[in-house]
């Protein structure tokens, strides 16, 4: 039985440590907002709160990899497991990133593209709460392989639609009469903000394989 217990750790942990990222990638969003709209000092603040958040996300992070180190789950998943987290870890590690970016190089954002850029800002970091609600299914104690299926799914249509968003913004900006380094610097924000979208689908495919060998 002692298994169980450190099985209920994990899970335990897992969900504070998703709650914690959750709230990293949201005040993070924010922050990008917040300089999309011109209000640096909120962005900022916006930005430090990030910081602290992703750094307690590691922290918890690494206390759910020594429970799994310590024999929580069987030998047979509990690599999968630690991946999944790991990946996981890197959705919140890309939304401080994006934040950082865009406070630190200040991309002069045309008032033309601003609307867009706020679309895809929405829809990228929109991916983010479907795959942290399949993650929290999967360490349910009676998690169904089809919840999480749904929606891990409903996590890769959600980046579908930022990277059509994407698409378009890229072509609007090279299609524009702004200087090289101009679209240059604008095509690195896009990238930024379409990473958090990119790295919560590879987190929601993996999680699809751990969830078919592990839910029952």
């Amino acid at each position: 039985m002692k298994i169980f217990k450190k099985e209920q750790e994990v899970a335990e942990l897992a969900h504070e440590y998703l709650d914690v990222s959750a709230d990293c990638v949201t005040e993070a969003e924010q922050a990008v907002a917040a300089y999309l709209g011109g209000d640096l000092a909120a962005a900022r603040d916006l930005r430090n709160r990030v910081r602290k958040l992703e750094a307690k996300a590691d922290e918890l992070e690494r206390a759910i990899a020594d429970k799994l180190h310590s024999g929580a789950y069987l030998p047979l998943v509990r690599g999968d497991i630690y991946t999944l987290i790991e990946m996981f870890d890197r959705v919140p590690n890309a939304a401080e990133a994006c934040a950082t970016f865009f406070l630190s190089e200040k991309p002069a954002i045309p008032e033309e593209f601003a609307p867009i850029f706020r679309k895809l800002l929405a829809n990228s970091f929109g991916a983010v709460k479907p795959l942290g609600e399949a993650v929290k299914t999967f360490f349910k104690p009676k998690g169904k392989t089809e919840e999480v299926r749904t929606l891990t799914a409903d996590v890769s249509i959600q980046e579908s639609l930022a990277d059509d968003i994407e698409w378009e913004l890229t072509n609007s900006i090279f299609d524009s009469s702004l200087d090289l380094a101009s679209k240059l610097h604008l095509r690195k924000a896009v990238e930024r903000i379409v990473h958090i979208s990119d790295r919560a689908e590879d987190t929601g495919d993996h999680l699809g394989l751990v969830a078919v060998k592990t839910v029952a």
